[in-house]
């Protein structure tokens, strides 16, 4: 996750500041996004958060968004921050989230841009190499579609049962004891695991 500040500028006062430029996160967990806005005069009428226009000015609020039936809440706050959260995340909530604010004065509208970058990722265990004899090296990855922030320590399970907690699991060399199903989650996340995957060895030929 990038901790860039974007600050946006627009005309005679008006701004929008988001405190990240991307998040990577897990499918199934939560997700928060944050900005703050100022404005020359008036009074803010509407805040919203959007991904879709239907048409020049036409704006859709996230929270009237069908896919998001549900799942969305804004929390603002006294200095003019607004935040989005966004429960049971799926990958199709992948988007670029962009803040909006109306104010009761002519022309009083204003959205930030570039906005917000979500990537949702699930995790997939790979096999490598993918056909395994007793006695390799084989290495088991907790893969993402993104990276996630705070280098994430995986814990592994075989058969359901937790075995390790590391980055990668090494099996070196590889048995036929080792046989069985994995799969991973991240600390921290223990009820989002991936889906398991099945380790095969096969016997050395004699």
């Amino acid at each position: 996750m990038s901790n860039c500040v974007s600050v946006v500028l627009g005309q005679y006062g008006w701004s929008v500041t988001y405190t990240t430029r991307s998040i990577c996160t897990l499918k199934g967990s939560t997700v928060n996004l944050s900005s703050s806005y100022t404005y020359p005069s008036g009074t803010v009428t509407s805040t919203f958060w959007f991904i879709k226009t239907f048409d020049v000015e036409n704006y859709v609020n996230l929270r009237n968004d069908s896919d998001y039936n549900g799942r969305v809440t804004y929390h603002s706050d006294k200095t003019n921050g607004h935040t989005l959260t966004i429960t049971d995340l799926r990958e199709s909530d992948s988007a670029t989230y962009k803040f909006r604010f109306i104010t009761d004065q002519t022309g009083g509208k204003y959205f930030g841009n570039p906005g917000v970058t979500l990537s949702v990722t699930g995790l997939l265990v790979k096999v490598t190499p993918a056909t395994v004899t007793e006695g390799q090296k084989v290495t088991l990855t907790c893969s993402t579609t993104c990276t996630l922030g705070d280098n994430p320590t995986y814990v592994w399970y075989k058969n359901g049962h937790v075995t390790t907690k590391s980055t990668s699991l090494f099996l070196n060399p590889v048995s036929s004891e080792d046989a069985g199903r994995y799969s991973c989650s991240v600390e921290g996340h223990e009820d989002l695991p991936s889906a398991e995957e099945t380790l095969t060895v096969t016997c050395e030929d004699v």
